[in-house]
């Protein structure tokens, strides 16, 4: 398994093109202006397109939505990349496959949730000119999940704690991951203006998918959840993604998921940019570690953003510790995320090539 995840998002990078070159792919690179990555490189989102040239159905995988947790979906992409089977089967059903690889590279290579303008990506896709969905649960947290030293202080801590044992694990949970355009500089920041990985999904979608019929998509996604499980959750026609993936695909609107209801989904630009396709879209969410130790991470994440004056060695060792909140190095880990992906995919393609 470790032939196929990384360290890096340089490393994930290049394991992904060697992949893509040992198919003789011609890769369609977007690179991202004027900003380099943590090690100096290149950032840049990159697409490969497995199957049939005329197919009229197609399969979208997407990793890195959330930056670091790039990890599991790359290493996803890259095991589909070596799966020597999977071309046959796409050109006897007629599907292809479009694997957009680390579509928020600044995250990725910098250890982050969000993009180079702290956006989630997950809350970015919404109509900015009109009034924008509020979240007063979030304000009245704010300056708690964003204090101004890194560990917080206890009573930091206890005033975090408190809140918790008063209104529950799922109220804190809701109120700090609904999303929120009032603090640019918060956490799960839905922006003010499409992001430029927002745009280029957008455009990935309108080249690849103008001549298609149906469109399906599956977004990576690690850190909700019990280890190593994949939860499916789906943004969109429900009843599709459960015929495709199964009864056990959930939704935020009924209150089945493991996530809340966040305004502004990656997934939703489908229906936006494609609307002349059927389809279904969803995430797979694989669990990590306890959601209030994957919140303080992302609440770490947002303190050494703004805090570049911080000595090194602490940067350096938050953001180890924010890539081990979202990234399981464990090869049993890896083997749940490559055995449940394939699975999904498979069931994706076979329902693809049912869709009239």
């Amino acid at each position: 398994m470790t032939t196929f995840f990384s360290t890096s998002y340089r490393d994930a990078r290049e394991r992904f093109l060697a992949a893509a070159a040992r198919r003789n792919i011609n890769v369609d690179t977007r690179v991202l202006p004027d900003i380099a990555g943590l090690e100096g490189e290149t950032l840049a989102t990159d697409v490969a397109r497995i199957g049939p040239a005329n197919a009229k159905r197609m399969l979208v995988l997407t990793s890195a939505t959330h930056g670091v947790e790039g990890f599991c979906g790359s290493g996803a992409q890259v095991a589909l990349l070596h799966d020597d089977g999977l071309p046959a089967l796409l050109d006897k059903l007629g599907v292809a496959l479009l694997l957009v690889h680390a579509i928020n590279p600044y995250g990725f290579s910098y250890l982050s949730r969000t993009t180079e303008g702290n956006v989630d990506l997950n809350r970015n896709s919404v109509n900015f000119a009109a009034p924008l969905q509020g979240n007063a649960g979030y304000a009245e947290l704010h300056d708690l999940l964003v204090p101004p030293t890194w560990p917080p202080d206890e009573a930091n801590i206890a005033a975090i704690r408190d809140y918790i044992d008063t209104r529950g694990q799922w109220a804190y949970q809701e109120a700090v991951t609904t999303g929120q355009y009032t603090h640019a500089e918060g956490m799960f920041y839905g922006g003010s203006e499409p992001a430029w990985s927002t745009r280029t999904m957008r455009r990935i979608l309108a080249d690849y998918g103008e001549t298609c019929a149906a469109i399906g998509w599956i977004d990576f996604h690690t850190g909700l959840g019990p280890s190593g499980f994949g939860a499916k959750i789906n943004v969109g026609d429900l009843p599709r993604a459960r015929r495709w993936w199964g009864a056990d695909v959930t939704s935020p609107l009924d209150g089945t998921s493991i996530a809340a209801n966040v305004a502004g989904p990656l997934l939703s630009t489908l229906d936006e940019t494609c609307p002349h396709a059927s389809g279904a879209a969803i995430a797979i969410e694989y669990g990590t570690v306890p959601l209030t130790d994957m919140l303080d991470m992302l609440r770490a994440d947002v303190w050494v953003r703004h805090h570049p004056d911080a000595p090194d060695a602490q940067k350096a060792a938050i953001r180890r510790q924010i890539r081990d909140a979202f990234y399981i190095d464990d090869d049993l880990w890896r083997g749940m995320i490559v055995g449940q992906a394939r699975v999904a995919v498979l069931q994706a393609v076979y329902g693809l090539s049912r869709e009239t």
